[in-house]
């Protein structure tokens, strides 16, 4: 099971919201917010963080996401992310990941 780390991102003195101007990205029960090549979600009364832990290979996935592929793009570290089916796919190792 794909699971999130609850890493606080400190000193994140922005406010994440539905016009703060980052693409929003839902994700299981809340929305994260692209902000400087990483996610972010808003906790309680701090942001975190919002990052998988574990490798969920999405089966059967077809699709070859690129550049105008018709997703959003989501730069993620030191790869690019593609909104499909209302969560994040990666390529990996010749297959796509459930992000």
């Amino acid at each position: 099971m794909l699971t999130s780390a609850h890493a606080s991102h400190a000193n994140h003195a922005h406010q994440h919201g539905a016009a703060c101007g980052h693409v929003a990205v839902p994700h299981s029960d809340h929305t994260d917010y692209v902000h400087d090549g990483h996610l972010h979600r808003v906790h309680e009364d701090h942001t975190d963080e919002c990052e998988p832990t574990g490798h969920t290979v999405h089966q059967e996935h077809d699709h070859r996401h690129q550049p105008g592929c018709g997703h959003v793009a989501v730069p993620h570290g030191d790869h690019v992310d593609y909104i499909h089916d209302g969560h994040r796919h990666a390529q990996h190792d010749g297959h796509w990941d459930d992000h």
